[in-house]
C-alpha cells in the first residue's frame, strides 16, 4: 500500500503564513504551494488567520456594488395595468368563483390559477377571463405579481 503524505507539512504551513502576510490571494497561495484554493481557505480558518476586515466593512462594501433587480418588461406592464401609477394600495374584493373549470375546459384567455391541490376531487382552475397573453385574471395577478415596495405596504 502506498503511504500518503500529509497535505499540510511544516514547510507548506510556513509558506502559507508567509504568502498570507505578503497579501497574496488564496488562489495565488494555492497555486504556489500546490494545493486547492479551498484547502488554503480551510487552513487559514483553522489557524485563525484573517485579513483584518470586520463584518461591517464587508457589508458596506457589498452595498456599493449592489445592482437593482431588473423587472422583465411584460411583468412591469402587468403591474402597471393592475396597480396603476399610485402608491396607495389597491383594495381588492373577492375573486369571482363562478367560472371555475377543469384542465380540459381551460382555454387560452382563462385564468390558470389552481384551486385546491392537484389530485384532489375538488381540484380546478379559476377560469375567469385573463387579459391577452397573461396567465391569470386581474385578481390572481395581484397575488402572483406583487412588487417589492407595494408588498411591504400591504403587509403593514
Amino acid at each position: 500500500m502506498p503511504v500518503l503524505s500529509p497535505t499540510w507539512t511544516d514547510e507548506r504551513i510556513e509558506l502559507l503564513k508567509q504568502h498570507f502576510e505578503a497579501g497574496l490571494s488564496c488562489r495565488e497561495i494555492a497555486a504556489d504551494i500546490g494545493v486547492s484554493r479551498n484547502a488554503v481557505i480551510g487552513k487559514l480558518s483553522r489557524l485563525n488567520l484573517t485579513r483584518g476586515r470586520t463584518g461591517d466593512d464587508r457589508k458596506g462594501q457589498d452595498r456599493s456594488f449592489a445592482r437593482p433587480k431588473a423587472v422583465p418588461r411584460l411583468q412591469f406592464e402587468m403591474l402597471a395595468t393592475i396597480y396603476g401609477d399610485t402608491d396607495v394600495p389597491m383594495v381588492t374584493g373577492p375573486i369571482d368563483e363562478a367560472n371555475r373549470c377543469s384542465l380540459l375546459e381551460l382555454s387560452e384567455n382563462r385564468c390558470r390559477w389552481p384551486i385546491s391541490s392537484p389530485g384532489a376531487e375538488d381540484f380546478c382552475f379559476c377560469g375567469n377571463s385573463a387579459p391577452d397573453g397573461q396567465s391569470y385574471c386581474a385578481g390572481h395577478s395581484r397575488l402572483a405579481y406583487r412588487p417589492n415596495g407595494r408588498a411591504r405596504v400591504m403587509r403593514g
